[in-house]
């Protein structure tokens, strides 16, 4: 199977709302702790090892940043958070843009929120969670570093999640392994239907 999310491309990094691209097509966001794999996620999606910087020091990267898919299509690496070391200033902003990017941002047509799946469920995704879900943002959630676990216990993780999700409909939950590249073509089949892209092309 073709895949289209490897043509992603670099588009541009800012730290608010006023230096977004125009608010026109489609955008699919990604979100998660600073830990849970996320830049791991989006490399692995478009087969880059390098597209999203994957940072030494949790919670470095305090920018909104985009990926060109073409056509009016847009992966957005939203800020990592959740790190005890980040300053509670930035955490504060960070807050502050992230509830304006969702509450004013009308090209969203769904998130990734990217948990590690040994420890789901913190705070920080409950708050994700519920901002999506308030924003009417469908949500596909990545139970990422899968291959750390057994696969009763993945099994077990993957259920849990979906008990704790069962009263939003637009929640979708998968297993997924960066290292061992399991969950990738279930990923491409989602975000195909959020992109309506056709297998045809």
């Amino acid at each position: 199977m073709h895949n289209f999310y490897r043509q992603a491309k670099f588009l541009l990094s800012c730290p608010s709302l006023k230096g977004c691209p125009n608010d026109s097509g489609y955008e699919v966001i990604f979100a998660g702790r600073s830990n849970a794999g996320k830049s791991s996620a989006i490399n692995t999606l478009t087969e880059q090892k390098k597209l999203a910087k994957v940072s030494r020091t949790p919670g470095r990267t305090q920018h909104l940043v985009f990926f060109d898919l073409g056509n009016d299509r847009r992966l957005v690496d939203l800020p990592g958070y959740g790190y005890a070391k980040v300053p509670d200033a930035i955490k504060q902003d960070w807050h502050q843009n992230m509830s304006e990017y969702f509450d004013n941002r009308k090209c969203i047509k769904a998130a990734i929120l990217v948990m590690d799946s040994r420890h789901p469920f913190k705070p920080f995704d409950q708050m994700m969670l519920e901002w999506c879900i308030n924003s009417k943002v469908p949500i596909n959630i990545l139970l990422t570093k899968s291959d750390k676990l057994k696969k009763g216990a993945a099994s077990s993780a993957k259920l849990s999640a979906l008990k704790t999700v069962q009263d939003f409909p637009s929640v979708n939950v998968q297993l997924f392994s960066s290292l061992k590249k399991e969950g990738v073509s279930e990923l491409c089949v989602y975000l195909d239907k959020v992109f309506e892209i056709s297998n045809e092309s």
